[in-house]
């Protein structure tokens, strides 16, 4: 009864602060000082100063801030541009044609974003004027569009699985390892949709004429040659073993610049505006992160983490069963908040709760992402459907109706999951580590 009451209080403090539009983690911060204050004899000004340092000042975390940094330049590239012409020719053949280069454009950025907002600004502002000249249904483009974006949270480097290893001290370069299949076979079962959409709405599917020679194909190709070599350099020094996560997303900082400035769209303006974006993106997550910590903090010293993981053992849940009731919670979870800060600020809660249950962690990421990617085109705080809102100019509502059936696609990758672990524990287990 007494954690009961626990659970209650910080529940009221935290929807009170963010109902009346405190910052996410300005939010957290006010709750872990009232549970520190009120039910622990321990200074709250002090234990939070600490707590914040150290939770802050991980080296890990620099990778952070580098991989955002890099999305933002690469998005004031003519990437996307580039990016449709080297894919377009080979996605034409295929049932559904043209409407599969939203898929693999955002398969493709998302290994070199780590972010679901910039993977569809980026191919969202190239494909969907193209698609709409070529007669493809609007409410295809933006559907799939939408979901596919959603790539950028689960495909390495993935900011979400940055501050999902950071929040439970695991090693992100397992973890980035981990979300390659799963990102793989979410594009897969994406097309799938695609496919399966062109042969039950064949009369949709506009006539796009003969398909390109194989020689066209091949020249056309070359334009996707920096960004292949840029996730090379990024994803393969981290997978070889030549370099930490951090390391990596310099190589990616530095890689980032130097296409930049080979497709001369690199000036004082946009590398200003990039540092600007970037800084302001990294201050949101440390303060959200921080916040975090703080809560994590507070809550420990209650016990109620290790008293919700004590319930949830003597109940007797099934590892099925605790991952359903989790799914559902992080569904309704991200109708109000986003990818981010759902994550945090269950973590210290959840985490016993999987361990207890057996669950492996590194598989759980790649869960909880799956499932975060829900909440960026549920609304009413889909962050995607905002960002689409501002590309296309459509109503929120006929965005999230589009995007319906990409989200019980995702769904059925949780099933996927968990019927499959090895999809996602198979790399971090077999691939040999030199450092």
């Amino acid at each position: 009864m007494e954690h009961l009451y626990l659970v209650l209080i910080f529940l009221f403090v935290l929807f009170l602060l963010l109902g009346s539009g405190v910052w996410v983690g300005l939010a957290l911060f006010g709750v872990a000082f009232v549970g520190l204050e009120l039910f622990t004899t321990r200074p709250a000004g002090d234990a939070m100063i600490t707590t914040i340092w150290s939770s802050s000042s991980s080296w890990t975390l620099t990778a952070l801030p580098l991989f955002i940094w890099m999305g933002e330049i690469l998005f004031r590239t003519r990437l996307s541009e580039d990016m449709f012409k080297g894919i377009s020719p080979w996605m034409a053949p295929l049932p559904g044609g043209l409407m599969h280069t939203n898929i693999v454009g955002c398969t493709v950025f998302a290994a070199v974003s780590g972010s679901s907002a910039a993977t569809l600004t980026t191919v969202g502002k190239m494909a969907i004027p193209e698609l709409r000249s070529r007669g493809y249904p609007e409410y295809m483009t933006i559907g799939t569009l939408a979901g596919a974006a959603t790539l950028g949270l689960m495909i390495p480097p993935s900011l979400t699985l940055i501050v999902y290893g950071v929040t439970i001290n695991e090693s992100i370069t397992k973890l980035f390892m981990a979300g390659i299949l799963p990102g793989l076979v979410l594009a897969g079962l994406f097309m799938g949709y695609i496919a399966l959409w062109s042969f039950v709405r064949r009369s949709e599917v506009p006539d796009i004429g003969l398909g390109t020679p194989f020689r066209q194909k091949l020249a056309q190709s070359r334009f996707l040659i920096p960004i292949l070599l840029l996730v090379m350099v990024v994803i393969g020094s981290m997978y070889l073993g030549f370099a930490t996560a951090t390391e990596a997303a310099a190589f990616g900082v530095i890689g980032s610049l130097v296409l930049a400035a080979s497709q001369r769209s690199l000036t004082w303006r946009t590398f200003v505006d990039s540092l600007l974006g970037a800084t302001r993106t990294s201050a949101m997550i440390a303060m959200i992160l921080g916040g975090a910590a703080a809560l994590s903090l507070s809550m420990g010293f209650t016990g109620l983490p290790r008293a919700l993981a004590g319930i949830i053992g003597d109940l007797g849940l099934t590892p099925f069963t605790l991952l359903m009731a989790l799914m559902i919670f992080y569904i309704v979870l991200g109708c109000f908040l986003d990818g981010i800060s759902s994550v945090v600020l269950t973590m210290a809660i959840v985490e016993p709760m999987i361990r207890q249950a057996g669950i492996d962690v590194i598989w759980f990421g790649i869960f909880i992402v799956v499932v975060v990617e829900m909440a960026q085109i549920t609304p009413p705080i889909g962050f995607n459907l905002f960002v689409m809102q501002g590309i296309t100019g459509h109503d929120m509502g006929y965005i999230a109706r589009t995007a319906l059936p990409m989200f019980g696609i995702m769904v059925l990758m949780v099933f996927i999951l968990i019927f499959f672990p090895d999809l996602a524990t198979f790399l971090p287990e077999n691939i040999r580590q030199i450092r």
